[in-house]
Order: structure tokens, then C-alpha cells, then sequence
């Protein structure tokens, strides 16, 4: 409203008249606001009822009412409309000046529109009091000046609390859109003639209507609208017609429908009005003779039945779920589709418990998917069931797939032979339960011969059935069924009983339940073999390989679970009872090839090397390098200083984080501390000693320069962590001197990588004796990193010299995997580099109590602001990734 009219030039010395004249706009507009809001609080029933009476009548609720319901409910809403505008008319006030010159001063501070229209009561004659009211009116003229039209306020909420208002003005705009307001007009007529005298009086006349039918999505076509002589339909559409007028005045012949041509009813001796209504199925002419006849030619668009195309083969995952995938089409929409599956009787091998005749069975029949969002006119789905529970897994059978119409139109594709897709079992004894299982669903008279195989399967189970489980449940599963038979025929549910009683059984013995590592691997080998000379599929390959990986890991971990327990220090690779030496990369290379030779169908080649695989795993130990053992050569010696040096660099690190910590008032990181850049502090504190003992093996706290005792252990010196820095970089000087002279790409590469260590030493100590922590130790990270890079380029050195001896190789491979498999901070990363661990973490009885433990300090520590940021940083990522 501020940008509607000029804003007032007016003088400081303008009388208060003047000022008032001049807010004339802002009056003018705010009395409006004042009439619309009181016109709408006050008449608002008005409009509401005449917008509901309106969108009725536009949909014709007055042609389908009994007169006298039309009579009674016209005057009902007569009487209201008339009571609505008397009650509205009655509350209503014509808004004055001075009502919205107090609605505009009420808007504004001070309310100064009434202060310019009073008048000094005391102290007139004064001049310095005539001063001051000069000027309170001189202010309060300044503020009217801002006044602004006030905004109606044209809420009806707490009037009209059930929203009546817009839900008839939602009716009225629907009856525009889908209704007709020119049937409002025939209201009047309707309820004086009861929808007869009318029409006799103005002569005959016709309404017609032509209806497609819903699934077409068309709209629907007023024929006295119509312009031309050419109409065209879908096929079904519906004609609607209303004939007013005495009988015979108005005929309609058509040839478009399966009626007699002379199409309009006898005539009701009570009403004028007559209703045609037939379905067009054809093309033809539909013709009304009367007063004003109407000549159309119908073209009657056919609707052809749907179709439906199986696309591929079947295909079956490793599960035994089959799909299947298909396309499917129509003029307008498919709406519903199935997929009809019957038993190929004359493919089935009818040998051992498919002799007999098989009891009666419906087809097996699946609904095929559709779309959910989207046209149905032409689509491609895949049809995703599982059929390895059913009586026809994995035989002969029909499959058809059949869609149908709106229009009850059924199109169907072309019959698939094949085997109905189901789980295969490969362990021998899983496979034969279930084909016990399936011989009972073929027909209720194989109970006895199914019932004697279980006997025989139980007799001696010994080397049979491995799980003791299955056994105790296919024992019960037997006398269950022995019972049953003892009393008679077997009844349909206790053969349905007994076979999920069986099919459990089955899965068991397949799946799992053996407790024993070596078991599970050999049982892995064994289906991984039978997979192969059955010609399983690729995802029942790669499922199988899955298992056989898992199986194999497991028993590895065991093995290497054993020697820790008998002492060992550390497994790092296997070996067969021959000394050949078998490493983690060459089983995973091995178990490659078996999958890439089963894929390209050498499958007696898969099998000479999963027979390989199997004696070498079943000959498998695990050995060790036993440190200490030979003489050392100079390569060793160098190897165990850098063990020494980057153990030292790893534990002044964690010190100096510590130090980090403690500067920015953490009391935890401060405990244990060393000493402070440029101070001395003594290394005497249990707590840290116990951390320190932690750490890589109990010696991650050791730096170079200290002594080695004879227990084993080393003394850490005292002194500030800058002059252990520098003891450090001394250290490794050392460690440069000594190594092997011999030339070769990978030597040349590990003195590369400890002269960088040297350089972030030196820059380590540096930031050190300025006091700067954070910059130390990121040059110790990078100390580390380089330590490790030298040392695994020095270890391949010597093992293509063939320095040390076989046990000392052993060790030294070992330490320089332990010491290469931590990352700057010096966490475990695991093989490849990767971050975690490759330790059996989740072992113990309270590993849940543990985590969330873990948990809870993690969160505690994050709500801790005073702790440096990049700490805070560290624990945010790990509270958002777990």
C-alpha cells in the first residue's frame, strides 16, 4: 500500500486540519478494508450455501431427486438463504471516518491522529506552555504523516470452525470443470413440472451423453454439443440419451448395438421422460428424428486383447529363486497378468517314487507384477517366485504367462518347456531327504516306501549324517510318519507336516551346523565338487566359492589361534607337511583360478585343482620364524635397529600427543606425561609405564639409545622430548651405516626412505625446541611412515640377495609386517593397508557391554569442548561412521 499514493510535502508549520486533510488516502482505503471485512464476517453463510446449491444442481442432483424432495429441499434452502441475509443485514454498520480514522491511529505510536484533534486545556495565555503544545503537535502531525492504510482482517476461522466456506467453493469449482451449469437452468422446470410439463410446454427434446468406459482414461463426450456429423469411440463406450416429449414425438435408430433398430422404450403412461441406454460394439449410424434431429456416424475404435511375450530363458539364483522376465502391452492397460505353471507329465523320468500315479494338483499359478506408477499401455517386468518348497521343484513342467484387459480381453504368450527352477542341494544327504520329501508330495502312497528309506538312513548313521541334529530330527520326523501309517492312510496334513519337517532337515545338513572348522571347509570342498559335476549355474558357483573362501579363512584362523596359544609369537604364512611354503595371496590366487576355470566350463580342470587344494589344506600347518635362532648377518642387524628406532619414534609420538593434549588443559592426555618442549621431565609415572608396556608388544615406550638389560626390557632415559628426538636421529645415523653394500633397485630405495625419516626427525626436534607440538608431530608421522617404507624396501632386499638364514628371514618378514601395519598414529591398519584389524575382535562373553562401554566414552569425550579441536574432529568422524 505505500507505493499507491505520493507521500504528503507537508510544512512543519501546517495546522493540524491541514495534516488531517492530507490523510484523506490512507482513511479512504482503510474504511474499504473496514467494508469487505464486514461484509464478509456478515454474509459469508450467503455465498457459502448459494456456491453449494450451485455445484448440486451443475451435477444434476435435481434430475435424480423425487419432486417432493425437491419441493422440500428448495424451501429449506430458501429459509436459510433468507435467514442468512437478515441476520447478515441486521449485524451489518456502514463504517464511518471516524471509525477508520480510530482503526489508523491505533496502528500508529502514541495514537497522534487524536492528538492533533485535541485542544489545549491549560496554560493557553503562557507563552513558554503554548511553546511546548506547539511542539507535541508539531511531533505528533510528523508521525500521522507515516500513517499507512491498515489491512482488513478477513479471517473466518473462528466463525465458521468447519471450513463450510471452502469446501463449497471446492464443489463449485469442480461443477465448472466436470459438471454442466446449464442444467442450474432446468432446476425451476424440474421441480414446477416434476421434469415433465416443462418439456411439453417449450415441445420435445433430447439430451445425450456417450460414455467411454473408465480404463480408456477418456473423457466423456455431451452429444448435444457435438459439431459435425463424424463422432469416434472406444469400443464399449456407452450411449446415454433422455427423451422429453410425448411418446413417439422423438425416435433414434442406430446400428452400432446389438438392439433392434427402433431403439427407444415403450412409452410410461406417468412421465414423459424416457431413458435409452445401449453399449457401441461396432461402427455404424446413430440418428434421432424429432424436432430437432441429429445425424451421427459412429466409428467404433476396437479394443484388441492385450499381449504378452516371455523374454530369455529362466534364470535361478543361488537360492533357487527363479525369474523369469516378460513384456506385456495393450491399447490402453494391462490390469491384471499371471503366470500358469503345469506338470509336463510326459518329460518326467517316472522311476523309483515317481512310479505311481500322482495325486491331482491344481496348476501352480503366480500373479505377474505390474507397474506401480506409470502407463500399463506397454511395460517390462520380471516375474521373481521361489517354487523350491513345491511338489514340482526341479521337474518337468508348462509354463504360460496370460495378461488381461479392461475389457475381460485375455491374451496369453507361447508355452516354455522347462524345469521348475528350485534350490539344489549339493551335500549327497541333503539331496536325497529332499527327494524323500518330494516322493511323499508326489502322492500319500509313498509314505510307506518313504518311511523305510528313513529307517535305513538312521540305521547306521555312522560317517552319513555328520550333525548330530539332523540325526535326532529325521528320527523324529520317521516315527512321526511310522504312526501315521500304522493307523491307516496318511492324512494330507501330516504329509504336508512331515514334509516341512523334512525340508528343515535338508537346509540343516546343507547349510551348516558343524562345528568344526575343518568340517566346515571339507564339507564346502565336497558341494563345491558336486556343483561341478552337476553343472551348476554361475551365482550356485560363486555362492559355493563364497562358502568355500569363508570356510577356508576359518580354518586358518584356527590353526593360527592354535600356535598363539602354544606360544607362537606371530603366524605369517603356512606350509604343507613337505616345507612347501604356502602364503595367504597363493590360496586366494588358487581358489581364483578354480572360479575362472569352472566359469569357462573346464570343469575337469577346476576339479584336478580343487582335489589339489583339498590335500594341501588337509596337510596344512601353520609355521613361524624363530627369532634368535643363526647368526645374524649385517642386513639383520641393520633390520633389528629400525625395529628398535621406529618403536622409539612410535612411543616419543604418542608422548608428544600426550603433551598435546596436556597443553590444552586435558587432564587425561596430561597424566603419564614425559616433559614439556624444552624442559626436563622425569618418566616416572605407573600410569604411564602400564600404557607404555601396551604398546607393541610392551616396548612401544623404548627409544633408541636406551640399554637392554638383561631381563629383555629397555630403560627409557630421561630428558625433554626434544633431546630424545635427537637420540632418535643418532640412532638411525647408526642404523644407515649398516646396511648391506650390495647394489640394487630395492637397497637403493630403502636408504631413500630413511634419509627422509632423518630429515623429519631433524624437523621434528626443531619444532620441538620452539614449542611447537602440532608441527612435531606431523614430522613424526612422516618419520614413521618413512621408517616403515625402508624397512619394507630393506626386507626385499634381502630376500632377493638371500641374506640371513631361513629362521631369521622368518623374523624378520614377521617384525617388519607387525611394524608395517600401523599407520602414523601408530593404529593397527591390517593387511593391505587397509584400517582396522585383522584380530578376531568380536570374541568374548561381554563383547556387546564392551562396545557400548566404548561407545558411551566416545560420546563423553566429543561433548568435552575444552579438548583441542582436531581431537574433537577425530571423535565426531567416528560417532557419525558407527
Amino acid at each position: 500500500m505505500r507505493g499507491r499514493y505520493p507521500r504528503p510535502m507537508t510544512d512543519p508549520n501546517a495546522s493540524p486540519e491541514e495534516t488531517l486533510r492530507r490523510l484523506s488516502w490512507p482513511v479512504r482505503l482503510t474504511r474499504a478494508g473496514m467494508l469487505a471485512e464486514r461484509i464478509t464476517r456478515g454474509f459469508w453463510p450467503v455465498w457459502t450455501l448459494l456456491f453449494a446449491v450451485i455445484a448440486a444442481l451443475a451435477f444434476g442432483l435435481h434430475d435424480w431427486l423425487p419432486v417432493e424432495v425437491l419441493w422440500i429441499g428448495s424451501l429449506a434452502v430458501l429459509a436459510v438463504l433468507v435467514w442468512s441475509l437478515v441476520r447478515g443485514v441486521r449485524q451489518f454498520r456502514w463504517p464511518t471516518r471516524a471509525e477508520a480514522l480510530e482503526r489508523l491511529d491505533a496502528s500508529l505510536p502514541g495514537r497522534p491522529i487524536a492528538a492533533l484533534t485535541d485542544a489545549q486545556a491549560l496554560g493557553a495565555g503562557d507563552a513558554g506552555s503554548l511553546a511546548v503544545w506547539r511542539a507535541h503537535i508539531a511531533r505528533m502531525a510528523e508521525r500521522a504523516r507515516a500513517a499507512r492504510p491498515k489491512m482488513p482482517d478477513l479471517r473466518l476461522a473462528t466463525r465458521d470452525p468447519f471450513a463450510l466456506r471452502y469446501a463449497a467453493l471446492t464443489a463449485l469449482v469442480m461443477a465448472i470443470g466436470f459438471g454442466s451449469l446449464w442444467r442450474v437452468a432446468d432446476a425451476p422446470r424440474v421441480a414446477m413440472t416434476g421434469g415433465t410439463g416443462g418439456a411439453l410446454a417449450a415441445g420435445p427434446s433430447w439430451e445425450g451423453w456417450a460414455e467411454p468406459p473408465a480404463y480408456t482414461g477418456k473423457p466423456s463426450v455431451y452429444l448435444n454439443a457435438v459439431e459435425g456429423d463424424a463422432l469416434t469411440l472406444p469400443e464399449g463406450s456407452r450411449i446415454i440419451l433422455r427423451l422429453y416429449g410425448k411418446p413417439g414425438d422423438i425416435a433414434v435408430t442406430q446400428d452400432i448395438a446389438d438392439l433392434p433398430a427402433d431403439t427407444a422404450p415403450a412409452p410410461d403412461p406417468d412421465t414423459a421422460l424416457q431413458a435409452v441406454e445401449f453399449e457401441a460394439i461396432r461402427s455404424g449410424r446413430l440418428s434421432i428424428t424429432g424436432p430437432t434431429p441429429r445425424d451421427w456416424q459412429l466409428t467404433v475404435l476396437p479394443d484388441a486383447p492385450p499381449t504378452v511375450k516371455i523374454d530369455g530363458a529362466v534364470m535361478r539364483d543361488a537360492e533357487g529363486a527363479m525369474s523369469q522376465p516378460f513384456s506385456a502391452a495393450d491399447d490402453y492397460a494391462v490390469t491384471t497378468g499371471r503366470a500358469v505353471i503345469t506338470l509336463d507329465m510326459d518329460k518326467v523320468d517316472r522311476r523309483y517314487g515317481l512310479t505311481p500315479a500322482p495325486e491331482a494338483r491344481d496348476p501352480l499359478t503366480y500373479d505377474l507384477p505390474l507397474p506401480i506408477t506409470g502407463s500399463r499401455a506397454a511395460f517390462s517386468e520380471t516375474l521373481v517366485e521361489d517354487a523350491s518348497k513345491h511338489a514340482w521343484s526341479n521337474l518337468p513342467v508348462r509354463m504360460t504367462f496370460e495378461v488381461t484387459d479392461g475389457r475381460n480381453q485375455t491374451g496369453a504368450s507361447y508355452t516354455v518347456d522347462l524345469a521348475l527352477p528350485g534350490r539344489r542341494f549339493f551335500d549327497p544327504v541333503a539331496n536325497a531327504v529332499v527327494e524323500l520329501r518330494r516322493d511323499l508330495l508326489w502322492t500319500r502312497d509313498n509314505g510307506p516306501r518313504t518311511s523305510q528309506l528313513l529307517h535305513a538312513m538312521t540305521h547306521r548313521p555312522e560317517g552319513l549324517l555328520r550333525n548330530e541334529r539332523a540325526y535326532l530330527m529325521l528320527r523324529v520326523a520317521m516315527r512321526r510318519l511310522d504312526a501315521a501309517l500304522a493307523q491307516g492312510p496318511l492324512s494330507a496334513d501330516l504329509r504336508d507336516e512331515t514334509a516341512d519337517a523334512l525340508w528343515d532337515i535338508a537346509l540343516l545338513i546343507e547349510d551348516g551346523g558343524l562345528s568344526s572348522a575343518l568340517e566346515r571347509m571339507q564339507q564346502a570342498q565336497e558341494r563345491l565338487s558336486e556343483a561341478i559335476r552337476n553343472g551348476a549355474s554361475p551365482e550356485e558357483i560363486q555362492k559355493l566359492m563364497d562358502e568355500l573362501r569363508q570356510a577356508t579363512d576359518d580354518y586358518i584362523r584356527k590353526l593360527a589361534e592354535n600356535m598363539e596359544r602354544k606360544g607362537a609369537d606371530e603366524p605369517n604364512q603356512q606350509a604343507d607337511n613337505s616345507g612347501q611354503q604356502i602364503t595367504g595371496d597363493q590360496l586366494q590366487q588358487m581358489m581364483d583360478e578354480i572360479q575362472r576355470l569352472m566359469e569357462e566350463g573346464r570343469m575337469a580342470e577346476a576339479q584336478e585343482l580343487l582335489d589339489q587344494l583339498s590335500r594341501m589344506m588337509q596337510n596344512l600347518r601353520v609355521t613361524e620364524g624363530q627369532g634368535g635362532q643363526g647368526q645374524q648377518g649385517p642386513g639383520d642387524q641393520a633390520m633389528n635397529g629400525l625395529r628398535d628406532t621406529l618403536r622409539g619414534q612410535q612411543g616419543l609420538s604418542d608422548d608428544t600427543f600426550r603433551d598435546l593434549q596436556r597443553q590444552f588443559g586435558n587432564p587425561e592426555g596430561g597424566q603419564g606425561q614425559q616433559g614439556q618442549p624444552g624442559g626436563d621431565g622425569q618418566d616416572g609415572q605407573p600410569g604411564d609405564q602400564q600404557g607404555q608396556a601396551g604398546r607393541d608388544g610392551g616396548m612401544s615406550g623404548d627409544q633408541g639409545g636406551g640399554d637392554q638389560g638383561q631381563n629383555g626390557t629397555r630403560q627409557r632415559p630421561g630428558g625433554s622430548l626434544a633431546d630424545r628426538q635427537n637420540a632418535l636421529r643418532e640412532m638411525l645415523r647408526q642404523q644407515e651405516g649398516n646396511l648391506p653394500g650390495s647394489p640394487s633397485a630395492e637397497g637403493d630405495a630403502a636408504r631413500q626412505a630413511l634419509n627422509d625419516a632423518g630429515r623429519a626427525m631433524d624437523g621434528a626436534e626443531e619444532a620441538l625446541r620452539r614449542g611447537d607440538t602440532a608441527g612435531a608431530i606431523e614430522r613424526q608421522a612422516d618419520a614413521i611412515e618413512n621408517l616403515r617404507e625402508g624397512m619394507r624396501n630393506l626386507g626385499q632386499a634381502m630376500a632377493r640377495n638371500g641374506e640371513g638364514t631361513e629362521s631369521d628371514q622368518g623374523q624378520t618378514t614377521r617384525e617388519a609386517r607387525r611394524d608395517t601395519s600401523r599407520d602414523p598414529l601408530g593404529r593397527s591398519t591390517g593387511q593391505s593397508g587397509r584400517v582396522g584389524t585383522d584380530q578376531a575382535m568380536l570374541g568374548g562373553e561381554d563383547v556387546y557391554r564392551r562396545a557400548r562401554n566404548l561407545l558411551d566414552e566416545i560420546r563423553r569425550r566429543s561433548a568435552d569442548q575444552t579438548r583441542p579441536t582436531v581431537e574433537l574432529d577425530y571423535l565426531k568422524r567416528l560417532l557419525e561412521r558407527f
